[in-house]
């Protein structure tokens, strides 16, 4: 009786299922007709638009930064498949707050075995793209009412293994697509897209407006003027590199002084050895990245745990290993502004790609500055000072160590690849900023450490910095 009850539940299950698959594929039927997309090979839109920097806000409470385009053109192919991006940038504003750089006026993306699932997104997130995605992928479908709107929307699996989905109005026109990808620092990372204004080019609707959102904030805001269905591409996928890709270089050190260690290749870090601790001034880029952080300043000063990381900014290239750092134990020295912010942003889930805190779950411990702090075991000593007027970031700290005379700086002073470079007019206010703070201070420097350490290796003196700011 009971095999004969689940034999039934099983058959009935499977018949669920089936519909279910059924009516995904009958509403995106309904979308592909009424978008236009069962003919469309290509496409070509562009118009106006505004880049935002992700991970790069002035402060905590901030937006991404942006960069706006006089023009904005993306190309799909949806054969090969392959996008192709071209910009036309604005002048950067020079009284703009906040990180990052300004995108790259042309990036192609063409997938192959080795194209990562949030490269790909470029495709699959847009409005025809999304369609084709969803019929490959075995898609469901779940009506919905939202805001008193009766919706269909369309899940799948994405490599990734996040959900996918899409959200069809009752003119079968989708008009959101979210996602979740991952980030070294925000984790398991929502991505929304938000499609509206649909005009009709040649049978073929388009959405005149396009915003994605990452993180909460805009990444990209555009204004579109002009679609062209089944445009000849022509896109030339990038060259792919010749064999496996190269693993990062082993992390080595450099005594700079007694119980002073500069840790390369990457993003710079020091280790500052301490009576019974070590400290590490900045955690940066990649869980990765700042295990070999941990285990170099381990090896160099064996038999003391890390106890501190000093985070110079919350940017997330130079937060990016923050968590190794809390699963190790140690406790974050930061600005008191960004206390609250990263109590929440680390305790973020990491289910898409776990890494050592998603296991350890060590507690967050949180330390600030306000605009100096002095950490001192009565010999060594390393002052932390916030730098007052900076654009880049509200809380950007430098570390001071006064019997070395040796200055740790991030995205202040980021020097050229040959130390006699000419040099750029006009100066970079960041530069400007960290010299007129090096005055205030009264600091007695000698050497530079920037965390962007210059690829050939030189130690960078202060007069670097100094000619860099029109000083010499």
């Amino acid at each position: 009786m009971l095999k004969s009850i689940l034999t039934a539940f099983l058959c009935v299950a499977m018949t669920a299922s089936a519909a279910v698959r059924q009516d995904a594929r009958t509403v995106l039927g309904e979308a592909s007709r009424a978008m236009g997309a069962e003919n469309l090979k290509s496409i070509q839109y562009s118009g106006t638009s505004s880049d935002f920097s992700f991970g790069q806000a002035y402060n905590p409470s901030s937006g991404w930064p942006e960069f706006r385009n006089k023009s904005y053109t993306r190309t799909i192919d949806y054969q090969i498949p392959a996008v192709r991006t071209e910009r036309v940038p604005e002048p950067v504003d020079p009284k703009r707050r906040g990180g990052g750089l300004p995108p790259a006026q042309t990036q192609t993306i063409a997938i192959n075995a080795n194209t990562s699932w949030a490269q790909q997104l470029e495709i699959w997130k847009t409005p025809h793209g999304f369609l084709k995605a969803a019929a490959a992928n075995n898609a469901v479908v779940k009506p919905e009412t939202i805001g008193g709107r009766k919706v269909d929307v369309v899940s799948f699996t994405g490599q990734n293994k996040a959900i996918v989905r899409g959200y069809f109005n009752d003119q079968h026109l989708i008009e959101r697509v979210e996602t979740v990808i991952d980030n070294t620092v925000s984790g398991d990372t929502p991505l929304e897209i938000r499609y509206s204004d649909y005009k009709d080019f040649g049978g073929v609707k388009f959405p005149m407006k396009i915003v994605e959102r990452q993180g909460g904030y805009p990444t990209l805001d555009f204004t579109v003027t002009d679609v062209k269905p089944n445009f000849a591409a022509n896109i030339q996928p990038p060259q792919a590199a010749a064999g496996p890709p190269a693993q990062p270089p082993a992390a080595t050190s450099q005594k700079l002084g007694d119980g002073v260690y500069l840790i390369l290749p990457g993003y710079a870090a020091l280790a500052v050895e301490f009576k019974d601790h070590i400290v590490v001034i900045e955690g940066p880029q990649s869980e990765a990245r700042s295990q070999a952080i941990i285990a170099e300043a381990k090896r160099v000063i064996p038999n003391k745990p890390v106890r501190y990381v000093v985070n110079t900014h919350i940017h997330f290239d130079h937060s990016g290993g923050m968590r190794a750092f809390v699963a190790e134990g140690a406790t974050i020295l930061t600005h008191q502004a960004n206390k609250g912010y990263f109590e929440k942003v680390l305790a973020t889930p990491h289910t898409l790609t776990p890494d050592k805190q998603q296991t350890a779950r060590k507690k967050i411990k949180v330390e600030t500055i306000a605009d100096k702090k002095v950490l001192t075991d009565g010999n060594r000593v390393v002052e932390l000072h916030r730098l007052q007027g900076s654009l880049h970031q509200e809380g950007l700290i430098v570390a001071y160590l006064p019997k070395e005379k040796i200055l740790v700086e991030a995205d202040a002073f980021n020097p050229p690849a040959q130390a006699n470079a000419p040099v750029a007019t006009p100066v970079n206010p960041a530069t400007l900023n960290l010299v007129e703070n090096i005055d205030r201070l009264k600091l007695d420097v000698e050497a530079i450490v920037p965390v962007h350490y210059p690829a050939d290796g030189r130690k960078v003196a202060k007069a670097e910095l100094m000619r860099a700011a029109g000083r010499n």
